[in-house]
């Protein structure tokens, strides 16, 4: 059986509202998706699946590693992590098996990505640049449209990018439906109409690039996968240890294998999917992985998981620890620190107009309350986005109240689910060895920061007869070699976009056994996830060996 190929495509921040979710979440029949709504027709929806973190760089970090950010480190949005030395990229586990892996563009995981873990990661990366016909790829795809800075640009950016869509197409500020969570004022349901409208122009994008896998005559051989980091860039979801913050749309197609319109209901994490594209390649993993193949080599279910775990820490300036398990009807959340509020100060949302009028109106209300009046602008569902503190732990039946309104700890009759549930999230917090607990000052220190961060093991590097080969000592550290010298290339998108710092160089090949060698010099390094690229060997060959 030869090895199939992945299309693995991402958005960022949306829950899965999707034309194919309708009543499955609440507001997705607003979704006019019809790209994503044939995928799922074509192949499976999983319809609880979630993300590890209501945030994007540890949710991405458990996506690529196939491990919880609470077990490697990477649980804090904007962290230089240092994950254990048996953490790879499952992108590079495939590259070294003969895959041709890209990525486009995006990468946040919370550590650098080292050149070792595709074979083109920029803005141009595609599957069309593989060396031949049959070698098999992994090409990921990651699109920004849907991002929450995009929900929140000044008008004339937003119109320029809805420019595609008809006046029919589009759902109209008064015409959305809100969540009981969010106050119904103008600057929501212009978020709201943007979010929806922002998704039909993602659902484009999607169809663009599943036009061009049938371009190609590959759509028979590709297994396509989208998938979405975390919840809407909205109060109450991003961010947020909430059903909403963590629950994803997950849509998947293997022609021959997969049974068209299929769905699955038991719950599922985002990091399944590293074991689950490891196991259709045929591929085994690096090291063991805290994830589960959602199917095998032929395309059969495998057995589901009971629970789903998710954990909320610090966002950036915004320092709180949050843990939480969902079975596939409760929700079950655990809070380390419930005497901060949900929506602590943070710089970067701040800026966002729902956020200054969430703030706005809780401010209104004190006045009121400070005059002797009723305060009544919030109801309770939105009034605790904004509380001073909130409850040690809550239970919610999703079935019945997906929107979390009514807390069922304390109720006699959901005492056993409590008691599981709590049980459950004890064990898995002790399982994985809970980095999240620990004073962050300290973690770091274990790490190392700046020029006191370990460097990668130089490579041992021979050339006899024309051949190079290189060692290292260190299992954990991958070697690449290039003929073109270290160096980065431009800026790639996301630091233009958000101002983050990245670090890629040009692409480098990954060293899997000896070279021969087509050119005079040639340079080989070495990369360990959270250190320091090793100093780089340059080998200058003598004439008559190369």
């Amino acid at each position: 059986m030869s090895r199939p190929n992945f299309l693995f495509i991402s958005t960022h921040d949306i829950n899965p509202h999707l034309g194919t979710y309708a009543g499955i979440w609440p507001g997705a029949e607003q979704a006019r998706t019809p790209n994503l709504d044939r995928l799922a027709a074509q192949g499976v929806r999983f319809d609880q699946a979630f993300s590890a973190a209501p945030i994007c760089a540890p949710s991405r970090s458990a996506v690529f590693t196939g491990r919880y950010p609470i077990s490697t480190g990477t649980m804090h949005m904007r962290s230089a992590a240092v994950p254990p030395a048996d953490v790879e990229l499952f992108s590079e586990t495939l590259r070294r098996s003969g895959y041709y892996t890209t990525n486009n563009w995006f990468t946040d995981v919370n550590f650098d990505v080292p050149p070792t873990a595709f074979d083109d990661c920029s803005a141009t990366a595609h599957w069309r640049d593989r060396p031949t016909r049959e070698t098999p790829f992994f090409a990921a795809f990651h699109g920004m449209t849907t991002h929450e800075s995009q929900i929140y640009a000044p008008e004339e950016r937003l119109q320029a990018a809805l420019a595609a869509l008809s006046v029919e197409d589009r759902v109209r500020p008064e015409d959305v439906s809100l969540p009981p969570y969010h106050p119904d004022t103008e600057s929501f349901r212009r978020a709201w109409s943007a979010y929806l409208n922002l998704i039909t122009v993602m659902d484009m994008w999607v169809g663009d690039l599943l036009s061009q896998l049938e371009e190609d005559g590959l759509a028979e051989e590709t297994i396509v996968i989208f998938w979405s980091d975390h919840g809407a860039g909205m109060p109450g979801a991003k961010r947020w240890a909430s059903e909403a913050g963590v629950r994803v749309p997950l849509i998947m197609r293997w022609p021959e294998h997969i049974e068209p319109g299929s769905v699955r209901s038991e719950v599922v994490e985002l990091q399944d999917l590293a074991a689950t594209v490891l196991t259709m390649a045929d591929v085994q993993p690096a090291a063991p992985l805290e994830a589960t193949p959602l199917y095998d080599r032929e395309g059969e279910v495998l057995e589901a998981r009971k629970y789903a775990f998710s954990a909320r820490d610090r966002m950036v300036d915004d320092r709180d620890t949050s843990r939480t398990v969902r079975d596939e009807r409760f929700r079950y959340t655990r809070h380390l620190h419930p005497d901060r509020p949900w929506m602590q100060y943070s710089h970067y949302p701040e800026r966002f107009a729902t956020w200054r009028n969430l703030r706005e109106l809780r401010y209104q209300e004190a006045q009121l309350t400070g005059n002797g009046e009723q305060a009544l602008l919030l109801t309770p569902p939105q009034r605790r986005l904004v509380d001073s503190h909130k409850e040690p732990e809550e239970l919610f039946d999703i079935l019945h109240d997906p929107h979390q309104t009514e807390n069922l700890v304390g109720s006699p009759e959901h005492g056993a689910k409590l008691a599981e549930l709590s049980a459950a999230l004890d064990q898995w917090m002790e399982r994985t060895g809970d980095l999240g607990q620990l004073a962050e000052d300290a973690l770091v220190e274990t790490w190392g920061t700046g020029e006191y961060r370990p460097r990668a093991e130089a490579p041992r590097v021979r050339c006899e007869g024309g051949e190079l080969t290189a060692e290292v000592s260190d299992p954990s550290v991958s070697i690449g070699w290039s003929y073109e010298p270290p160096g980065r290339r431009d800026p790639i998108p996301l630091e233009v976009i958000l101002g983050q710092r990245m670090t890629f160089e040009h692409p480098w090949n990954l060293y899997t056994g000896p070279i021969t060698l087509t050119e005079r010099t040639v340079w080989v390094r070495t990369w360990r996830l959270g250190y320091q690229p090793g100093l780089p060997v340059r080998l200058d060959v003598p004439s008559e060996a190369a």
